[in-house]
């Protein structure tokens, strides 16, 4: 039986979510920083973690500065 990376249970099959090549649980599937619930396919990863698009990857790992990448409002410190 997998288990989930975010929890370390059993992933059942009726339970599962496949995202990143693993099998989660569906509430387990959140992003690391704001912890908003992802739906596998529309989130981005670093490191093998889920962060969701905008503006957590955006703020965190796009392009620095005024106007860019679509997150100028979001400095997380």
């Amino acid at each position: 039986m997998p288990k989930c990376p975010k929890c370390d249970k059993e992933v059942y099959f009726a339970e599962k979510v496949t995202s990143l090549g693993k099998d989660w649980h569906r509430p387990c599937l959140k992003c690391e920083k704001c912890s908003k619930t992802l739906t596998p396919g529309s989130h981005a990863s670093h490191e093998g973690k889920p962060y969701c698009h905008n503006p957590c990857y955006s703020a965190l790992f796009g392009p620095k500065g005024f106007g860019r990448g679509g997150a100028e409002s979001h400095t997380f410190k």
